[in-house]
C-alpha cells in the first residue's frame, strides 16, 4: 500500500468514504510481545478523536494494574472535566468483573468470562462504545468459556460505528476468518531468554 493508498479497490457499490468510515474488527495475535500495548495504542488515538471507549480485560488479575489503565483513567477523568478527547470505560474480570466485583476461584472464571461476554454483546446491541478492546478474550473462546460462534457471528453482524480489537495468543481460525485487520506478532528475541524479568515502563 505505497503512501496509503489501497493497491485494489472493489466493485461493492460504495463510495470512497462509505469504504474508508467502515467500522473493522482487528485482531492482534501470535507468540510475540505487544499484542495489548498495541491495543491501548489504539485506544489513545481514539481517545483523541473524542471516541467514546471500552476497555474489557479477560485475563489479568484484577489486583494488577497496568500503566495503560492509569494514563487512560486519567484521560477519562480530563474528558469529564474539561470535553476533551472522549469517555474511557476500563473492566478487569479477575475476581469478579468492575461492575460487579467479588470475591473468587479457579472454578468462577469461566462463569466471569460469559458475564463480561454477555455484558458486551448488550452494549453492542446498544451502540454503545467507538471502540471495544477486548484484551486476552482469545483465551476464554480457546478454553472454551465463551462459545467461539457466538463471537464472531456478534462481531461480524454488530451494527453502527464501532470497531472492536482484540488481543490474545492462539486466536480462533473462525476470527482471523471475519477479521477485516489481523496482525501476528512473532517473537525473535525477549529479554526473559536471558533470565531478564519484566520492568517498570516496559511491561507495566
Amino acid at each position: 500500500m505505497p503512501k496509503g493508498k489501497p493497491e485494489t479497490v472493489p466493485d461493492d457499490g460504495l463510495t470512497t468514504r462509505q469504504r474508508r468510515n467502515r467500522p473493522l474488527l482487528m485482531v492482534h495475535t501470535g507468540a510475540g510481545k505487544g499484542k495489548s500495548t498495541a491495543a491501548f495504542g489504539l485506544a489513545l488515538r481514539a481517545w483523541n478523536q473524542g471516541w467514546d471507549i471500552g476497555v474489557f480485560q479477560f485475563v489479568k488479575s484484577a489486583k494488577w494494574r497496568i500503566g495503560e489503565q492509569t494514563v487512560l483513567e486519567r484521560l477519562a477523568a480530563l474528558h469529564e472535566e474539561t470535553g476533551e478527547g472522549g469517555p474511557v470505560e476500563w473492566h478487569k474480570m479477575g475476581s469478579g468483573w468492575s461492575w460487579s466485583r467479588k470475591a473468587g476461584t479457579e472454578e468462577d472464571h469461566a462463569a466471569d468470562a460469559a458475564e463480561g461476554w454477555a455484558e458486551i454483546k448488550r452494549r453492542i446491541a446498544a451502540e454503545r462504545h467507538q471502540l471495544y478492546v477486548l484484551d486476552e478474550f482469545t483465551y476464554p473462546m480457546k478454553w472454551g468459556w465463551v462459545d467461539t460462534e457466538d463471537v464472531v457471528r456478534t462481531l461480524a453482524n454488530r451494527t453502527g460505528r464501532q470497531h472492536v480489537v482484540v488481543t490474545g495468543r492462539h486466536a480462533d481460525p473462525r476470527l482471523l476468518e471475519a477479521a477485516d485487520l489481523v496482525t501476528e506478532m512473532r517473537q525473535v528475541r525477549h529479554p526473559m531468554e536471558v533470565g531478564q524479568k519484566g520492568q517498570r515502563g516496559i511491561e507495566w
